[in-house]
């Protein structure tokens, strides 16, 4: 990379030069032209400088060519840090899939919430009410690589007797129920598809479980917000304490989510002051409530912890972890309580690319050993205020900017994941 700084500050100081040179050679033989053009001698010298002239511009033009289109070579070395391993049209090369932006494609979605009995009614905005649908059209086409085009009886056959395991919020609960209707539509016998213990998909239930029995393949749900472990309020707390939160203690259900082949991570839309403060909710580290404790500074606790508890008890050889990253909400102010759904992505993230929950994320993964995954998600959210729940849930009074429909933007979380694992295998 340092190489490819140096070549590029190379020609910036050579075409410099050669057009600051060239500036004064053209202007020089203007002069001779106008001057002595009626002496075949200086006329002919004159030529000579013209030529000259047009030799300089050339390569100045040269060099920039060079210096705006690096080789292949040179853009794979640009990229090998940045993506992960694409099939695309000339061989395989490094690909950052985060970087890119959304299209229109006539052949989304990829399924009919209607026709998933695993997609809870409070995402299912076609149902609920909304009319236009063009939001459901959009795909994320990154810069320079395709995304291998989802197909349900390749994605199964991948997943073919293995676990899939989503830990986190209501949003890990929405893109677990994205997955499994992407995967039923490449399922010819759908009663063979069930939850295991008989439930109802509702936010209320703290485990799912679904088995697609003609496969031997389990994807389950598991709610835990913040990842580490909630307890009561020790004796002699102030009353505003109703509950801590174990910042150095991962959530007591973590090892439920061990043996499992692929893991998936969120966690940050109840990191706020509403969740925790307001409901009594303080932090505690070593049996001591840790008062005035920043939430940010208890987030990046509970991800050294989270970072922890992978390095201590994930087995690498057997577990593909990955963590998703924050995605934008598109509350218009800072309560949520206005909520303006509109009908096109956005052209301006108004900063919501950036987030502070997203780069502690980004930190910890960083850090984690052995390697996770990172689905790095927020610049892509960003633009879609089009896509959230808005006033079309099941209980439309209520409006909702945080939550998205389904179909829509948590299928191309899946199709992103997928890409992660089809990179890795082709890659082996």
């Amino acid at each position: 990379m340092c190489e490819v700084m140096m070549t590029r500050s190379y020609w910036d100081l050579v075409s410099y030069y050669l057009k600051a040179l060239c500036k004064k050679v053209h202007k020089f033989s203007k002069v001779l032209a106008s001057n002595y053009s009626k002496s075949s001698h200086i006329q002919s010298f004159t030529a000579f400088l013209m030529f000259g002239s047009i030799i300089c511009f050339l390569i100045v033009m040269g060099s920039s060519f060079f210096y705006m289109y690096p080789s292949p070579e040179t853009l794979a070395e640009i990229n090998q840090n940045r993506g992960i391993n694409i099939n695309t049209s000339s061989d395989y090369d490094y690909c950052d899939v985060f970087d890119g932006k959304w299209v229109i494609d006539e052949n989304y979605p990829l399924y009919n919430s209607s026709q998933c009995p695993f997609a809870e009614r409070g995402f299912n905005c076609l149902a609920n009410g909304r009319k236009d649908k063009d939001y459901l059209k959009w795909k994320w086409k990154p810069k320079n690589c395709e995304i291998p085009r989802f197909d349900a009886r390749t994605a199964l056959e991948l997943l073919r007797g293995k676990r899939v395991v989503f830990v986190g919020d209501s949003l890990s609960r929405t893109q677990w129920e994205s997955i499994i209707c992407m995967l039923m539509s490449g399922v010819d016998d759908k009663n063979s598809v069930y939850e295991i213990n008989g439930n109802a998909i509702t936010k209320r239930i703290g485990h799912l479980s679904v088995r697609f029995g003609t496969y031997g393949l389990t994807i389950e749900f598991y709610r835990s917000v913040f990842l580490v472990q909630p307890g009561p309020a020790p004796r002699h707390s102030p009353k505003r304490v109703k509950t801590v939160l174990k910042l150095d203690q991962m959530d007591e259900i973590s090892q439920e989510w061990v043996d499992s082949d692929i893991l998936v991570f969120n966690s940050g839309h109840w990191w706020n002051s509403k969740k925790l403060f307001e409901m009594g909710w303080y932090f505690q580290i070593g049996g001591r409530i840790k008062f005035g404790m920043p939430i940010n500074s208890a987030f990046k606790v509970a991800l050294a912890t989270w970072r922890s508890w992978v390095d201590n008890a994930v087995n690498p050889n057997m577990t593909r972890v990955f963590f998703r990253t924050f995605e934008s909400t598109h509350w218009s102010s800072g309560s949520h309580q206005n909520c303006k759904v509109t009908t096109r992505p956005s052209l301006d993230t108004k900063g919501r690319e950036r987030n502070s929950i997203s780069d502690a994320i980004i930190n910890a993964v960083k850090k984690a050993s052995p390697a996770v995954n990172l689905l790095h998600v927020t610049p892509m959210t960003a633009f879609r205020n089009d896509a959230h729940v808005g006033s079309w849930s099941d209980n439309p009074s209520v409006p909702d900017c945080s939550h998205w429909c389904l179909p829509g933007v948590p299928d191309v979380w899946n199709e992103l994941l997928f890409s992660f694992l089809l990179s890795s295998r082709n890659h082996s």
